[in-house]
Protein backbone atom coordinates (compact mmCIF):
# COMPACT_ATOMS: atom_id res chain seq x y z
CA UNK A 1 0.00 0.00 0.00
CA UNK A 2 1.37 3.22 -0.96
CA UNK A 3 0.60 5.04 1.75
CA UNK A 4 2.65 8.37 1.41
CA UNK A 5 1.58 12.16 0.60
CA UNK A 6 2.93 14.58 -1.48
CA UNK A 7 3.83 17.12 1.34
CA UNK A 8 3.01 16.55 5.22
CA UNK A 9 -0.75 17.11 6.36
CA UNK A 10 -1.24 18.53 8.99
CA UNK A 11 -2.67 16.40 12.11
CA UNK A 12 -4.05 18.76 15.00
CA UNK A 13 -7.46 19.94 14.27
CA UNK A 14 -9.43 22.82 14.85
CA UNK A 15 -11.93 22.58 17.08
CA UNK A 16 -15.06 25.06 16.97
CA UNK A 17 -18.21 24.33 19.20
CA UNK A 18 -20.84 27.15 18.97
CA UNK A 19 -24.68 27.49 21.06
CA UNK A 20 -27.53 28.86 20.10
CA UNK A 21 -29.26 28.38 22.61
CA UNK A 22 -29.00 26.62 26.55
CA UNK A 23 -30.60 23.65 25.61
CA UNK A 24 -32.37 21.95 23.21
CA UNK A 25 -35.46 22.64 25.08
CA UNK A 26 -34.52 26.28 24.60
CA UNK A 27 -34.53 26.32 21.00
CA UNK A 28 -37.93 28.18 19.55
CA UNK A 29 -39.27 25.26 17.89
CA UNK A 30 -39.11 22.78 20.59
CA UNK A 31 -42.57 21.89 21.17
CA UNK A 32 -43.38 21.96 17.43
CA UNK A 33 -41.58 19.28 15.86
CA UNK A 34 -43.59 16.90 13.67
CA UNK A 35 -40.68 14.51 12.68
CA UNK A 36 -38.44 14.16 15.61
CA UNK A 37 -36.48 16.72 14.55
CA UNK A 38 -35.97 20.20 15.89
CA UNK A 39 -33.87 23.70 15.58
CA UNK A 40 -30.82 23.68 13.72
CA UNK A 41 -31.51 19.51 12.81
CA UNK A 42 -34.60 20.73 10.75
CA UNK A 43 -31.50 22.49 8.38
CA UNK A 44 -30.93 21.00 4.93
CA UNK A 45 -28.50 19.12 4.20
CA UNK A 46 -27.30 21.35 1.09
CA UNK A 47 -27.01 24.52 3.63
CA UNK A 48 -24.80 22.56 5.76
CA UNK A 49 -22.90 21.50 2.26
CA UNK A 50 -23.05 25.67 0.92
CA UNK A 51 -21.35 26.46 4.21
CA UNK A 52 -18.86 23.75 4.25
CA UNK A 53 -17.61 24.57 0.76
CA UNK A 54 -16.22 27.64 1.90
CA UNK A 55 -14.02 26.52 3.99
CA UNK A 56 -12.71 23.49 0.63
CA UNK A 57 -14.80 20.39 2.91
CA UNK A 58 -16.70 17.68 1.59
CA UNK A 59 -19.75 15.48 3.25
CA UNK A 60 -18.99 12.42 2.76
CA UNK A 61 -21.70 10.39 4.54
CA UNK A 62 -24.37 11.41 7.45
CA UNK A 63 -25.51 9.24 10.20
CA UNK A 64 -28.73 10.34 12.05
CA UNK A 65 -29.50 10.09 15.86
CA UNK A 66 -32.04 10.49 17.76
CA UNK A 67 -30.55 13.66 19.18
CA UNK A 68 -28.20 14.69 16.76
CA UNK A 69 -26.77 14.03 13.25
CA UNK A 70 -22.91 13.06 12.67
CA UNK A 71 -21.64 14.46 9.64
CA UNK A 72 -18.16 12.48 8.25
CA UNK A 73 -16.02 15.62 6.42
CA UNK A 74 -13.40 15.55 3.98
CA UNK A 75 -11.23 16.88 5.90
CA UNK A 76 -13.20 16.83 9.81
CA UNK A 77 -16.46 15.78 11.61
CA UNK A 78 -19.60 18.11 12.28
CA UNK A 79 -22.12 17.39 14.70
CA UNK A 80 -25.26 19.02 14.12
CA UNK A 81 -27.67 19.06 17.48
CA UNK A 82 -31.25 20.91 17.84
CA UNK A 83 -29.21 23.87 19.92
CA UNK A 84 -25.27 23.20 19.19
CA UNK A 85 -22.95 22.54 16.29
CA UNK A 86 -19.22 21.22 16.72
CA UNK A 87 -16.04 21.38 14.42
CA UNK A 88 -17.52 23.90 12.09
CA UNK A 89 -15.74 27.39 11.11
CA UNK A 90 -17.77 30.39 10.02
CA UNK A 91 -18.85 33.22 11.91
CA UNK A 92 -22.30 32.78 13.23
CA UNK A 93 -24.65 35.69 14.20
CA UNK A 94 -26.88 35.77 18.07
CA UNK A 95 -24.81 32.64 19.54
CA UNK A 96 -25.12 31.97 22.89
CA UNK A 97 -21.47 30.54 23.88
CA UNK A 98 -18.55 29.58 21.44
CA UNK A 99 -15.51 27.25 22.12
CA UNK A 100 -12.40 27.26 19.73
CA UNK A 101 -9.47 24.52 20.61
CA UNK A 102 -6.57 23.30 19.13
CA UNK A 103 -3.31 21.59 19.41
CA UNK A 104 0.01 23.78 18.57
CA UNK A 105 0.80 22.79 14.69
CA UNK A 106 3.28 20.84 13.32
CA UNK A 107 3.28 23.05 10.43
CA UNK A 108 2.59 26.40 11.33
CA UNK A 109 3.86 27.70 8.16
CA UNK A 110 1.11 25.99 6.21
CA UNK A 111 -1.67 27.55 7.81
CA UNK A 112 -3.91 30.15 6.45
CA UNK A 113 -5.18 33.60 7.34
CA UNK A 114 -5.00 33.77 11.64
CA UNK A 115 -4.59 30.28 12.49
CA UNK A 116 -0.29 30.49 11.18
CA UNK A 117 0.15 31.85 15.21
CA UNK A 118 -2.28 31.65 18.51
CA UNK A 119 -2.23 35.25 19.20
CA UNK A 120 -3.60 36.24 15.56
CA UNK A 121 -6.55 33.71 16.00
CA UNK A 122 -7.36 35.22 19.35
CA UNK A 123 -7.61 38.33 18.11
CA UNK A 124 -10.05 37.26 15.38
CA UNK A 125 -12.69 35.77 18.01
CA UNK A 126 -12.43 38.88 20.14
CA UNK A 127 -13.29 40.85 16.93
CA UNK A 128 -16.48 39.02 16.57
CA UNK A 129 -17.65 37.88 20.45
CA UNK A 130 -17.54 40.12 23.57
CA UNK A 131 -16.21 38.79 26.96
CA UNK A 132 -14.40 36.09 25.90
CA UNK A 133 -11.07 34.72 27.44
CA UNK A 134 -7.68 32.94 25.82
CA UNK A 135 -5.85 30.29 27.75
CA UNK A 136 -3.10 27.81 26.76
CA UNK A 137 -1.70 25.20 28.98
CA UNK A 138 1.07 22.53 29.18
CA UNK A 139 4.50 23.31 27.03
CA UNK A 140 4.55 25.55 24.23
CA UNK A 141 7.09 23.27 22.43
CA UNK A 142 5.25 19.97 22.65
CA UNK A 143 2.13 18.36 22.26
CA UNK A 144 -0.05 21.20 23.96
CA UNK A 145 -3.62 21.94 24.34
CA UNK A 146 -4.64 25.58 23.53
CA UNK A 147 -8.19 26.90 23.55
CA UNK A 148 -10.40 29.75 23.62
CA UNK A 149 -14.06 30.05 25.66
CA UNK A 150 -16.76 32.22 25.66
CA UNK A 151 -19.09 32.15 28.76
CA UNK A 152 -19.83 28.08 29.99
CA UNK A 153 -18.42 24.65 28.66
CA UNK A 154 -20.17 21.79 28.04
CA UNK A 155 -21.15 19.19 30.43
CA UNK A 156 -18.41 17.11 29.81
CA UNK A 157 -15.39 16.07 26.93
CA UNK A 158 -12.35 13.26 26.97
CA UNK A 159 -9.96 14.11 24.43
CA UNK A 160 -6.69 12.09 23.83
CA UNK A 161 -4.25 13.74 21.00
CA UNK A 162 -1.44 11.67 20.31
CA UNK A 163 1.75 11.93 17.67
CA UNK A 164 5.19 9.97 16.95
CA UNK A 165 3.31 6.34 16.65
CA UNK A 166 4.28 3.37 14.98
CA UNK A 167 3.92 4.44 11.28
CA UNK A 168 1.40 1.12 11.01
CA UNK A 169 -0.04 0.38 14.02
CA UNK A 170 -0.57 -3.28 14.11
CA UNK A 171 -4.13 -2.04 16.26
CA UNK A 172 -5.29 -0.10 13.03
CA UNK A 173 -3.47 -1.54 10.33
CA UNK A 174 -7.21 -2.96 9.00
CA UNK A 175 -8.49 0.34 8.64
CA UNK A 176 -5.51 1.81 7.02
CA UNK A 177 -5.83 -1.00 4.13
CA UNK A 178 -9.30 0.14 2.64
CA UNK A 179 -9.88 2.88 0.81
CA UNK A 180 -12.95 4.75 0.59
CA UNK A 181 -16.44 4.16 3.23
CA UNK A 182 -15.61 0.91 5.52
CA UNK A 183 -18.93 1.13 6.85
CA UNK A 184 -19.43 -2.17 6.05
CA UNK A 185 -16.35 -3.17 5.42
CA UNK A 186 -16.71 -7.06 7.62
CA UNK A 187 -12.66 -7.17 8.51
CA UNK A 188 -13.35 -3.01 10.04
CA UNK A 189 -15.96 -3.84 12.09
CA UNK A 190 -14.43 -7.21 13.17
CA UNK A 191 -11.60 -5.30 14.09
CA UNK A 192 -14.20 -2.44 15.95
CA UNK A 193 -15.52 -4.94 18.08
CA UNK A 194 -12.32 -6.44 19.12
CA UNK A 195 -11.13 -2.73 19.88
CA UNK A 196 -14.58 -1.57 22.04
CA UNK A 197 -13.77 1.78 22.80
CA UNK A 198 -17.76 1.78 23.16
CA UNK A 199 -19.97 -1.24 23.47
CA UNK A 200 -20.78 -1.76 19.74
CA UNK A 201 -24.19 -2.80 20.67
CA UNK A 202 -24.95 1.12 21.75
CA UNK A 203 -23.03 2.75 18.68
CA UNK A 204 -23.94 3.58 14.90
CA UNK A 205 -20.55 4.33 13.19
CA UNK A 206 -19.90 6.02 9.91
CA UNK A 207 -15.89 5.66 9.05
CA UNK A 208 -13.98 6.15 5.66
CA UNK A 209 -9.98 5.57 4.67
CA UNK A 210 -8.61 7.96 2.69
CA UNK A 211 -6.30 8.02 -0.36
CA UNK A 212 -2.87 7.77 0.19
CA UNK A 213 -3.42 7.39 3.92
CA UNK A 214 -5.79 8.69 6.68
CA UNK A 215 -8.94 7.61 8.27
CA UNK A 216 -11.88 9.18 10.23
CA UNK A 217 -14.69 8.13 12.04
CA UNK A 218 -17.70 9.34 13.78
CA UNK A 219 -20.00 7.27 16.23
CA UNK A 220 -23.17 8.07 18.05
CA UNK A 221 -23.40 6.29 21.47
CA UNK A 222 -27.10 5.55 23.24
CA UNK A 223 -25.14 6.01 26.52
CA UNK A 224 -28.63 6.53 27.85
CA UNK A 225 -28.99 2.77 27.45
CA UNK A 226 -26.49 2.35 30.24
CA UNK A 227 -27.80 2.46 33.18
CA UNK A 228 -24.87 2.46 34.91
CA UNK A 229 -24.49 6.40 34.17
CA UNK A 230 -27.94 7.02 35.46
CA UNK A 231 -27.29 5.36 38.73
CA UNK A 232 -23.89 7.22 39.12
CA UNK A 233 -26.23 10.72 39.15
CA UNK A 234 -25.42 11.60 35.13
CA UNK A 235 -28.96 12.21 34.01
CA UNK A 236 -28.51 13.78 30.51
CA UNK A 237 -30.68 16.42 28.46
CA UNK A 238 -30.65 13.44 26.37
CA UNK A 239 -29.06 10.23 26.15
CA UNK A 240 -27.24 10.32 22.93
CA UNK A 241 -23.49 11.67 22.62
CA UNK A 242 -20.67 11.03 20.17
CA UNK A 243 -16.88 9.30 19.69
CA UNK A 244 -14.34 10.22 16.93
CA UNK A 245 -11.56 9.49 15.61
CA UNK A 246 -8.81 11.07 12.78
CA UNK A 247 -5.70 8.95 12.21
CA UNK A 248 -3.02 10.81 9.90
CA UNK A 249 -0.86 8.03 10.08
CA UNK A 250 2.05 9.97 7.76
CA UNK A 251 6.15 8.48 8.76
CA UNK A 252 7.56 11.42 10.64
CA UNK A 253 4.30 13.23 11.47
CA UNK A 254 2.31 10.61 12.17
CA UNK A 255 -0.75 11.83 14.89
CA UNK A 256 -4.26 10.16 15.95
CA UNK A 257 -6.79 12.28 17.87
CA UNK A 258 -9.75 10.45 19.45
CA UNK A 259 -12.54 12.67 21.43
CA UNK A 260 -15.92 11.92 23.03
CA UNK A 261 -18.67 13.59 24.90
CA UNK A 262 -20.19 10.70 26.96
CA UNK A 263 -19.29 11.98 30.91
CA UNK A 264 -17.74 8.64 32.19
CA UNK A 265 -17.08 8.07 35.53
CA UNK A 266 -13.35 8.09 36.28
CA UNK A 267 -12.87 4.09 37.58
CA UNK A 268 -15.26 1.14 37.95
CA UNK A 269 -15.37 -1.58 40.21
CA UNK A 270 -13.23 -4.52 38.64
CA UNK A 271 -14.44 -7.11 36.57
CA UNK A 272 -17.07 -4.57 35.46
CA UNK A 273 -19.40 -5.93 32.50
CA UNK A 274 -17.92 -5.17 28.87
CA UNK A 275 -21.34 -4.36 27.96
CA UNK A 276 -20.80 -1.39 29.92
CA UNK A 277 -19.50 2.04 28.78
CA UNK A 278 -16.02 2.09 29.99
CA UNK A 279 -15.01 4.32 32.55
CA UNK A 280 -12.18 6.60 31.85
CA UNK A 281 -8.84 4.52 32.98
CA UNK A 282 -10.65 1.72 30.50
CA UNK A 283 -10.92 4.13 27.49
CA UNK A 284 -7.35 5.89 27.75
CA UNK A 285 -6.54 2.09 27.50
CA UNK A 286 -7.52 0.87 25.45
CA UNK A 287 -7.13 3.93 22.72
CA UNK A 288 -3.40 4.07 23.50
CA UNK A 289 -3.27 0.26 23.30
CA UNK A 290 -4.48 0.72 19.71
CA UNK A 291 -1.85 3.40 18.04
CA UNK A 292 0.76 2.69 20.84
CA UNK A 293 2.19 6.79 20.37
CA UNK A 294 5.40 7.64 21.50
CA UNK A 295 3.52 10.95 23.15
CA UNK A 296 0.47 12.00 24.18
CA UNK A 297 -1.93 14.35 26.04
CA UNK A 298 -5.57 14.00 27.30
CA UNK A 299 -7.51 16.73 28.18
CA UNK A 300 -11.08 16.42 30.25
CA UNK A 301 -13.30 19.03 30.13
CA UNK A 302 -16.57 19.42 32.95
CA UNK A 303 -18.99 22.04 33.63
CA UNK A 304 -18.87 23.65 37.20
CA UNK A 305 -22.35 22.96 37.45
CA UNK A 306 -21.06 19.40 37.19
CA UNK A 307 -18.08 19.52 39.32
CA UNK A 308 -20.08 20.57 42.57
CA UNK A 309 -19.07 18.54 45.42
CA UNK A 310 -19.42 18.09 48.92
CA UNK A 311 -16.88 19.15 51.68
CA UNK A 312 -14.16 16.69 51.27
CA UNK A 313 -15.13 14.81 48.53
CA UNK A 314 -12.61 14.78 45.36
CA UNK A 315 -13.22 17.13 42.54
CA UNK A 316 -14.14 15.18 38.84
CA UNK A 317 -10.67 16.84 37.79
CA UNK A 318 -8.99 15.25 40.40
CA UNK A 319 -10.26 11.89 39.65
CA UNK A 320 -9.46 12.02 36.05
CA UNK A 321 -5.78 12.47 36.81
CA UNK A 322 -5.89 9.51 39.27
CA UNK A 323 -7.73 8.14 36.56
CA UNK A 324 -5.18 9.11 33.38
CA UNK A 325 -1.81 7.94 35.83
CA UNK A 326 -3.52 4.25 36.23
CA UNK A 327 -4.60 4.06 32.72
CA UNK A 328 -0.95 4.32 31.86
CA UNK A 329 1.56 3.69 34.80
CA UNK A 330 0.88 3.06 38.50
CA UNK A 331 2.61 4.79 41.47
CA UNK A 332 5.73 2.95 40.80
CA UNK A 333 6.10 3.72 37.35
CA UNK A 334 5.35 0.08 36.19
CA UNK A 335 2.44 0.16 33.40
CA UNK A 336 -0.10 -1.50 34.04
CA UNK A 337 -1.11 -4.76 32.13
CA UNK A 338 -3.75 -3.54 29.84
CA UNK A 339 -1.00 -1.68 28.06
CA UNK A 340 2.05 -2.86 26.19
CA UNK A 341 4.49 0.44 26.76
CA UNK A 342 5.76 2.13 29.90
CA UNK A 343 4.72 6.11 29.93
CA UNK A 344 6.12 8.65 32.29
CA UNK A 345 3.97 11.58 32.84
CA UNK A 346 5.74 15.11 31.55
CA UNK A 347 2.63 17.36 32.80
CA UNK A 348 -0.08 17.92 35.14
CA UNK A 349 -2.43 20.75 35.32
CA UNK A 350 -5.66 21.21 36.62
CA UNK A 351 -7.32 25.10 35.40
CA UNK A 352 -10.78 26.15 37.49
CA UNK A 353 -12.43 28.59 34.75
CA UNK A 354 -15.25 30.46 35.34
CA UNK A 355 -18.19 27.93 33.91
CA UNK A 356 -15.74 24.97 33.62
CA UNK A 357 -12.87 23.08 34.78
CA UNK A 358 -10.15 20.97 32.73
CA UNK A 359 -7.68 18.67 34.02
CA UNK A 360 -4.42 18.11 31.54
CA UNK A 361 -1.94 16.04 31.17
CA UNK A 362 0.91 14.57 28.98
CA UNK A 363 2.95 11.45 28.81
CA UNK A 364 5.82 10.21 26.64
CA UNK A 365 6.77 6.82 26.29
CA UNK A 366 9.71 5.67 28.37
CA UNK A 367 12.39 4.34 25.81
Amino acid sequence: MDDTASAPFEGPEKLLEIWFAPSPAAVPDAQSSADGKTGLRTIDRQIWEDMLDIVKCKVLSVVQGADMDAYLLSESSLFVSPHQIASIHANMPTVHRCFYSRKSFMFPDRQVGPHRDWKYEVEFLDNIFTNGAAYTVGKVNGIIGCWMARANFPDCTIEILMSDYPHRPPGFLPFLSCRGSVRTCSIVIKIIRNCRHIPFQLTALDAYSFSPCGYSSNALIDWGQDPSLAESGHQPESGEGYYTIHVTPEEGWSYASFECNVPLPPFRAKHASSDLIPDLQTLVQRVVRIFQPGRLSLTLFVSSEDNEMDNGDESPVDAAQKAFRAALADAKGQMNGNVSNVYKRTDKINYEFGGYDLAFASFEKVK
